[in-house]
This record gives C-alpha cells, structure tokens and sequence, in this order.
C-alpha cells in the first residue's frame, strides 16, 4: 500500500465519513490536506444565504491537516481562493508516494500538480464533471485540459457520464477506474426507529398526512430549478398532494411570494437542515426532485441519500447521476431538461402513480443505492493505486 495524500478544499461531509471508513476498515496509510476551513467553523454559504457550520464531526477518525491558506477571500468561487504556499513543503515532509487531488481549478492545486511531477510522484484525480447537454468544450479548453489530464496516472470515476468526459478529453481507458459517488449509508438507514418516529411527527406539524409528498431539498438557486418545480406542481396537483421546500437561498422570496397565489395547494417550507436532521426530510416524502438545469449538476448526490432510504426520484436528465442511478420505471422518471412542458409532465405522472407502483420503485431505488457505497468507492480507489507503476 503507497503512502497517499489526498488534497481536499475543505471538509465536506460526503467525504469525512468515507475517509473514516478508509482508516477503519483497509490498511492503507494517508493523511488529508485541508486547504480551508469551511464547514467545521461557521461560515457563511453565499448561495444557502446562510451561516453554518456541519453538525457532524468531519475530523475525527483520520488523519488530517490544515494548510494555512492566505487568500484574502477565501474558498472555491475563485482560483484564488485557495491559496496555500506551504502546501507542498507539507507535502514534501509527509513523503508521500501518491496524490490524490479533489479538483484541479485552484492556486494550491495547480502547485500540488507541478510539485508532484518534479519529484516524480504519481498522480490520481477524482472529479465529477460531465457533458451531458453539451456537444464538446470549446477548443481552447479542450486542448487545455487534455494537456492537464496527461499530467495524471489513474483516475477516479464517479459514474457514466464522467466516465465518458474523461475519454472525450483523451483519458485512455486503462487510467479510469470506477470509484462511485456514495454517502454514509448507515446515516440514512431507512429502518432506523428514531428516524421513523421524526418523520412521522414532521408530518404531522406540517400537516401533510394522507397526503402524497413531493420534497425538494437543497439550495435555493437558479441553477437547481427550484421555482419550475413549484410552479410544475400548481399546474399538475391536486389538494391531496403536498410539495416541501428544504433549504435557503436567493430563489426563497419568489418561491413564497408563487406559492401565496394558490392557497389551495399545500407547499411548505422548511430552514436549511444540518446533515443529522436530513433522513427525517427525506423519509416524510413519496418523491424526492432535483430538476437542475444548465451543467451545474455534476451528480447530485442528495439523489443517493433519498434512495438509500428508499425514496424513488424524478430528475432531469442533465443530471449528472442519472444514468448511474435514476432509471425510468425502476428507480423513479426522468425528464428532458430541454423541453419546457417535460417537468410538468413527469411530475403528473409521477403523481399518479399507484401506491404499489411507489412502493415498487422505492424498494429499486434502495437496492440500486446500495451499489454505491463506501466499499465501492474503495475498490475503485484501490484498483487506480494498484495500477501505478511500482514505486
């Protein structure tokens, strides 16, 4: 097992819980450089609107630490946001044998890259990019990034659609190795007592019993489509359905001042949820949706948290985890994110569907989510260090 580093903005709760379960459960040896501090400090999220910081512990059960970072606006908004001048004598000290860089677009990581080819240590890069609504990247990008990819020996894959950006950009196939994305499946464990009993009395407070509820959870963006999704299911429900909003975000006024015009219809909204509070939101809906527009839906990987409680999923299909994991009529509806009257459509659809039907494609959608697990993850990973040359 090489000595691996692994280069990472910041915590983030998707990755900690993998990185425990790396320590606990193979021997390989690695630390993680932090380059920022968001997410275990409170920090304001410009596109949540918010101030937070995770209720889950990020740090502990690894090994980590944090690179002082001098930008003087800090995070992943600018290339200058991570901005680390220590980072490679850190790196130097611990020694490693391979890197494993999270991303490419940043001061720091463009340091980590020209560091590692000088001293000749292998490269590995996990991203989650895709071109799906898009024929190619412009020449120049193209040319640009096929010339960074060839700085790297293996690649960690998260699904389909970044399998095929990598060979569109010139990845050979024998550098890409499937490492899934995936979460915490313990976390969201849909026969979990207590979860069961918060989302009952969820249910109940926002009075949505008997009701089919449709939830969409998450930042209130432009990007994510939130105010098409509402204004789909005015169009298409009925009095016996429900829509709930979790989340915040510049979108939230005009989705409250949409919903006051039809007071007949049940939409409700809840605060930005810390990860703790999430299987409850998730276990209270029939349907979960993310209708994200554009290419700023790399994955989505909220999709894997509701099927890993078994909760079937309507997405478009310009989201990037839709051929991995949301498969019309087994695991939930997908609609072409191009055509303005498919959302609607789908959503109606989806709404009629018979209880057995929902109950049918919930139980593909926690079968399916179950592929994508920590384990999985770890294989892929496994497999790209196997594959390097011996060091």
């Amino acid at each position: 097992m090489r000595r691996l580093a692994i280069v990472l903005s910041h915590p983030v709760q998707y990755y900690s819980p993998w990185f425990r379960w790396l320590r606990a459960h193979t021997p390989l040896q690695f630390r993680v450089f932090y380059l920022w501090e968001f997410g275990v400090t409170a920090q304001r999220d410009p596109q949540f609107g918010a101030t937070f910081q995770w209720d889950v512990d990020l740090l502990a059960g690894y090994e980590s630490e944090f690179v002082p970072n001098v930008a003087r606006d800090p995070g992943t908004h600018h290339f200058g946001g991570l901005d680390n001048p220590g980072l490679t004598a850190r790196l130097a000290a611990w020694r490693p044998e391979a890197v494993l860089l999270f991303g490419y677009n940043w001061r720091s990581h463009q340091r980590a890259i020209w560091w590692a080819r000088r001293q000749g240590v292998p490269l590995l890069f996990r991203g989650d990019s895709h071109l799906l609504g898009r024929a190619r990247l412009p020449l120049l990008r193209r040319l640009l990034l096929r010339f960074l990819y060839r700085q790297f020996a293996a690649f960690a894959c998260v699904g389909a659609a970044n399998r095929d950006y990598f060979r569109a950009l010139g990845v050979p196939e024998g550098k890409l190795f499937f490492a899934p994305h995936s979460v915490n499946a313990a976390h969201f464990n849909p026969n979990d007592a207590a979860t069961r009993v918060a989302a009952e009395q969820l249910r109940g407070e926002l009075g949505l019993a008997g009701k089919r509820v449709v939830l969409y959870a998450g930042k209130f963006s432009a990007a994510k489509q939130p105010v098409a999704l509402l204004e789909a299911f005015l169009a298409v429900s009925t009095p016996e359905e429900a829509l709930v909003f979790v989340g915040d975000g510049a979108e939230k006024e005009r989705l409250a001042a949409l919903a006051a015009t039809r007071p007949d219809r049940c939409v409700r909204f809840l605060p930005f949820a810390n990860q703790s509070e999430m299987p409850a939101r998730y276990l209270l809906a029939d349907l979960f949706v993310l209708p994200s527009r554009g290419h700023y839906e790399t994955w989505g990987l909220a999709v894997n948290e509701a099927m890993h409680l078994g909760v079937p999923c309507l997405v478009s299909d310009l989201v990037g985890c839709q051929r991995d994991l949301v498969q019309p009529g087994e695991t939930g509806w997908v609609f072409a994110a191009e055509d303005p009257a498919a959302l609607a459509a789908t959503l109606r659809a989806a709404l009629r569907s018979p209880a057995e039907e929902m109950h049918r494609l919930g139980r593909n959608a926690l079968a399916t989510a179950s592929r994508y697990t920590y384990r999985q993850t770890t294989d892929g990973l496994l497999a790209a260090l196997a594959s390097l040359p011996p060091a």
